[in-house]
């Protein structure tokens, strides 16, 4: 379950986990203890507590009426939402790696590559291993600088800014990519003000897996190892020479599994 492979990321940061669903005490159980969980999963059958947080998926019908829409928030100590992390598609959602990674980017992520590069080092990381027909995943390029050495920054006039380009991969769809605030340099030689990125930065590219019936009928019963490709575009400059514009490879590698389908034994069911 991916918050259970992130509980441990989240209690070292003095956060703890809860799940909540409108699942009875009995089939939560079933659920825990056929797959390990070890943090509290909380029933609330009528689902008057999803209705309370404006959750509910109201387009479930049957068996799934009740249900709320997958999601996470991140609560303080005084029971205020400070965060919350949902798609607008019921199938689609995060992991819980995803999410600490975006409620504390400096922590970094589980899987990292180095990639050589000219003019810069270059990392590629990904919030998680593997995941399920409807998962989030957040790849990243993580930057490292030498002094004295700037990339110029998307939105950059007459410079070649840096880029991260995905290909096409069937069965995934690319969210844009995220870029950190640029910093404002003079050029004195050309009395020009131009955004850049200097030092380390991140730029960080969210991919959804497909949750259509074709898709996930497709994976094989220990799931099925997509291989995620791109390219890093970049022109990297210090005070006397910028370099020839360049492009250096990058990818990934993101093992879909499928999507348990297990129910709870039958008398305790959902009728």
């Amino acid at each position: 379950m991916p918050l259970q492979n992130a509980k441990a990321r989240f209690e070292k940061q003095g956060i703890s986990v809860a799940a909540l669903s409108y699942d009875t005490v009995e089939i939560l159980k079933s659920f825990a203890d056929r797959r390990k969980i070890e943090f509290p999963m909380l029933a609330d059958p009528d689902s008057q507590t999803i209705r309370a947080y404006d959750v509910l998926n109201a387009e479930a019908s049957g068996r799934y009426k009740g249900m709320a829409r997958p999601g996470y928030f991140f609560i303080d100590t005084q029971g205020v939402i400070r965060e919350k992390f949902f798609e607008t598609k019921y199938r689609q959602r995060f992991s819980g790696n995803n999410v600490i990674g975006k409620l504390f980017p400096e922590l970094g992520y589980e899987v990292t590559d180095n990639v050589q590069a000219p003019h810069l080092s270059l990392a590629v990381e990904q919030s998680d291993r593997s995941t399920y027909p409807g998962g989030r995943v957040t790849l990243i390029a993580e930057v490292q600088l030498p002094a004295d050495v700037h990339v110029y920054s998307p939105g950059v006039q007459g410079y070649k800014s840096i880029a991260l380009v995905m290909e096409p991969t069937p069965g995934m769809e690319f969210t844009p990519a995220s870029y950190p605030r640029a910093k404002i340099l003079y050029l004195p030689a050309i009395k020009e003000k131009v955004p850049v990125f200097e030092g380390k930065f991140r730029i960080t590219q969210d991919l959804k897996v497909s949750s259509v019936a074709d898709f996930s009928s497709s994976l094989l019963p220990d799931g099925r190892t997509f291989t995620i490709s791109g390219k890093l575009e970049y022109q990297a400059c210090d005070s006397k020479i910028c370099y020839i514009p360049t492009s250096v490879p990058v990818r990934w590698q993101v093992q879909v599994l499928p999507l348990d389908r297990q129910r709870a034994p039958e008398d305790i069911r959902h009728k």
